[in-house]
């Protein structure tokens, strides 16, 4: 029975790569949304804003 410790080893290598694999999955995802969130409130506060006189008389003419 050696090859029960090649066999818990390689479980073991799994479940870390899956591991690994989901941590960056959920990061990438955070930082989706954190960036997403942030790109709606700049749009948000873009839409709010009046366009001032430079801009007003420059495109009048």
């Amino acid at each position: 029975m050696t090859h029960v410790g090649f066999i818990a080893a390689a479980y073991a290598v799994f479940v870390l790569v899956l591991a690994a694999d989901a941590l960056g999955s959920w990061l990438r995802l955070r930082s989706a949304r954190r960036q997403a969130l942030q790109r709606q409130q700049r749009q948000a506060a873009r839409d709010q804003r009046t366009p001032g006189t430079p801009l007003a008389t420059e495109l009048s003419r």
